[in-house]
Parts: C-alpha cells; structure tokens; sequence
C-alpha cells in the first residue's frame, strides 16, 4: 500500500496519516447467519467534503470484496443519483415518495446501477420538502428506518449520503443507521464544524440510536506535501485516535471524470491511486464493521 511519497521510519511505511498501514487480514464473506445489513450514514453538515464520491467508491469497493451493497441518496441534490448515471429530473418515484407514502414498496423504488450487485434509492430536489411535510408526523425521526427495514434482508450494507446539514433528514439517517463515517476535508474551517457533528451524534445515540457508533473519520481531499494538511490530520488523529481511519483520499482529476462518465473510480480508473485507496478503505470498514 505504500507508496514513493510516503515516509519511512526503521521499515515500516507510513500512511498519509502519519501512521503505519494497519495488518488488514483478506475479507471472509459474510457470516450467513447476518441477516440483515449494516447500515452505515455518510454525514458531515459542511458540503463539498466528498460524502457523495466517498459513498460511491466505498460501495462499489465493498461489492468488489463480494458484498450486496445498496446506496441511498438522501440529499435533495441529487449528486448520488448522478454520479451513477442516473437522471433525477427524468424520475417519477423517488426516496421521497416512500417518506411520505408509507404504504409504498420500497422494492420498487431501486434502480440497478451499471456495477453488478450494487443499487440505488434515488432523490431528486422533490426531497426538500419531505424535511417540512414530516415535522408533523409521529416518530417523525424514524421514518428511514421503516422505509428501509424491508430492504435489509436483501443487502450486506447500506450506505446513506446524507445532505450537507444538520437538519430532520440527516437526524433520520442518523437514527436509521448501526455506524457513522465523517468525511473530513483536510482544512482547517472544515475541522471546526466536527465539534458541532459529534454533539449531534451524541444527542441522536443518547435519545433515539443507542447503537449508533462512529465508524471513522475518513480525511479527503488530501495533499501530503501542504504543511497545513498535515497539521489538520495530526490534529484529528490527536481529538480522535484510533477513530481515524489510516487511508486518506488524495486529490485527483479523476473524480470530476467519473461523475461525467457515471460509474465508480474502481471501473472507470481501477489501477489509479484514488480507486486503490478506497479498496483499503473498504478493508478498514470490513475490520470495524465485523457483522458486514
């Protein structure tokens, strides 16, 4: 996994996080008796962050390590939706129509995408106004996971992009899910608001989610050779430990690329950098997330 650029200190080579490559042993397939899947919200309330484009390539590196992954677009954007080749505008039924129509089947909202083994619940800006037409429902903060509750038995995990705020649909993705991934911009301004992120976490584990756990703090849009980059992560990795993943995403061309050509880094560019760090970021997960 190491690279030219990365330093070396007695042998063992160093990450862009400054510390070694954990030992990542290969992935086993999952345990049949996992019935369910694991439910994991891609959440920072800055945007910009790379949510969308870690969601993606997280989900096809999972399928590529033989898991069923499903991908839900829970922003009124739509990003996810086109990052896959997927028109939102051209949708009749979307995310938002199984928020505020419970009696329909979610089954028939997925679309297949292009990578074999890995779907999708799409949005569309008709998604912003489900944040208003819930707040007077009851259990309003439950209303993802009744909707995807019928899905689970078809998936290994399920990935949620959630918009860049902190308001009802991301608290609904939040109380929906097992586990927490914040993308974090390797930049100072964008390290303030992670403070703000995880008290929202806590409040949502306290009062709705006691299972809900952070995952990891995933460092994107990373460029090793700025000072101030390095200084954001050895701060993150002194607040956060261990809750930090090793892998960071680097900068790169190629991300603009593939939300024009639809599909995933790990298709559109398998042997670049970019696809070969979310594969280890894929094994990370695995290792923090045995039940996936």
């Amino acid at each position: 996994m190491a690279t030219s650029a990365e330093a070396t200190v007695n042998g063992p080579a160093l990450g862009p996080t400054g510390r070694p490559w954990p030992e990542l042993p290969e992935p086993k397939p999952r345990d049949p008796e996992q019935t369910a899947a694991v439910v994991i919200a891609l959440c920072n309330q800055k945007g910009g962050v790379g949510k969308t484009t870690t969601t993606i390539n997280l989900g096809a590196a999972l399928v590529e390590l033989g898991r069923r992954v499903l991908l839900v677009d829970f922003d009124p954007q739509g990003s996810l939706s086109v990052g896959l080749g997927i028109n939102p505008h051209s949708l009749d039924i979307t995310i938002y129509n199984l928020l505020v129509g419970p009696r329909l089947d979610p089954h028939g909202v997925v679309v297949n995408s292009s990578m074999l083994g890995l779907d999708i619940l799409p949005a569309n800006i008709d998604l912003s106004a489900a944040e208003v037409q819930l707040v007077s429902e009851v259990a309003r903060e439950y209303t993802l996971s009744r909707v995807l509750e019928p899905l689970k038995a078809d998936y290994d995990v399920i990935l949620i992009d959630c918009a860049p705020s902190l308001g009802l649909l991301t608290v609904n993705a939040l109380t929906a899910a097992d586990g927490v991934i914040i993308p974090l911009e390797a930049e100072f301004f964008a390290l303030r608001g992670v403070a703000m992120l995880t008290d929202t976490i806590n409040k949502v584990t306290e009062r709705l989610n006691p299972q809900l756990e952070l995952v990891g703090i995933l460092g994107t849009m990373f460029d090793g050779r700025t000072l101030h980059n390095r200084e954001v992560m050895e701060r993150v990795i002194e607040a956060f430990g261990d809750k930090v993943f090793h892998v960071a995403i680097r900068r790169t061309v190629k991300f603009p690329e593939t939300t024009v050509a639809g599909e995933p880094i790990t298709t559109y560019a398998s042997g670049s950098p970019a696809a070969e760090q979310y594969r280890h970021l894929a094994r990370e997960v695995l290792q923090r997330c045995p039940a996936a």
